[in-house]
């Protein structure tokens, strides 16, 4: 009876020890000297599609984090992507590089960050392991990632993108605090746009109009998201959430009327960083430094069925 009990323990120890395996392998990968990353592979699945995921503003890691903020949004992400199939890169800004190549806040450039995008697209096509490469843009990584799209992605994912120009987004964001705020904003961007420059703000916009920061800020704002969508002639997916409080779903509806080849999909309570919120605002606001917080249920299904279908279809094509 004991040689019975203690091979039943022996069984189900090994069926949990298999059980917790993760699916997927995970591997380092440095693109050049400014971009270091890691690529998440499904096991046993051979040219699965491949998902690069850009992050949003700020010094973002590649997983979804910045300082006094981890939620590890991009790193869930791509681990689930990764149970269902498909392949993932997801890397750290060069911000992060900035300090050890002195590159200056000053020096940095929007197209920058895009010029990053396509060196990983590049890196990944010649790698040729990979059925399709699609990119993933959050927020501030949705305008980056359709500007690299341009240049030969076979999908493009937009999450939490902004649909309007960033000085538009940050006057409407200020004039839900401060009207007089707002409309300093809205001066000072005017100004920038037209001499190059500003230094009519009000101290508390400091870390949009500092003078460091201004150049980039400029170079942001001369795009439309909704016009370079427009430019996309690869499919499109286009994610909200009803509780996001930095991008509202409008601008996803913006999004999706620009482009020739969206889908759009609000999901309800999901909030920015792709929780779901039942409660109210502090809810949300915890949420951000909640890393064992699980996904929204409905993000990874969508995602998942978006990318299978555009391997398919593309496929279907040839």
């Amino acid at each position: 009876m004991k040689i019975k009990i203690l091979s039943f323990l022996m069984l189900l120890f090994v069926q949990l020890t298999f059980a917790q395996l993760p699916a997927f392998t995970e591997n380092l990968v440095s693109v050049n000297k400014l971009i270091d990353g890691t690529l998440t592979i499904p096991e046993n699945i051979e040219n699965s599609p491949l998902v690069i995921l850009i992050q949003g503003s700020g010094p973002t890691d590649r997983d979804g984090n910045q300082r006094m903020m981890k939620n590890d949004a991009s790193k869930k992400i791509a681990h689930q992507l990764a149970e269902n199939g498909i392949a993932s890169y997801r890397f750290d800004k060069r911000i992060f590089k900035m300090n050890k190549f002195k590159i200056k806040e000053a020096d940095l450039r929007f197209e920058d960050f895009v010029t990053d995008v396509n060196s990983i697209l590049e890196y990944f096509k010649a790698d040729k392991n990979f059925g399709k490469i699609i990119l993933a843009g959050h927020s501030e990584g949705s305008l980056i990632g359709m500007l690299a799209a341009q240049q030969g992605a076979d999908a493009f994912i937009s999450l939490a993108g902004p649909g309007r120009s960033i000085d538009k987004i940050v006057v409407e964001q200020l004039a839900k605090q401060s009207e007089e705020l707002s409309e300093n904003a809205r001066q000072a961007f005017d100004e920038m746009g037209e001499t190059g420059s500003t230094s009519n703000y009000s101290p508390y916009l400091e870390s949009i109009f500092r003078p460091s920061v201004q150049p980039y800020m400029r170079s942001w704002m001369k795009y439309d998201p909704a016009l370079e969508i427009a430019k996309l002639e690869v499919p499109i997916l286009i994610i909200n959430g009803s509780f996001d409080l930095q991008v509202d779903s409008t601008d996803a509806e913006i999004l999706n009327t620009a482009a020739p080849n969206s889908k759009l999909v609000i999901l309800k309570n999901m909030n920015h960083i792709f929780r779901e919120i039942k409660g109210e605002n502090l809810e949300n606001t915890k949420a951000y430094n909640e890393p064992n917080r699980p996904l929204h249920p409905e993000l990874i299904p969508v995602l998942t069925d978006f990318i299978k279908s555009v391997k398919i279809s593309a496929v279907e094509g040839h």
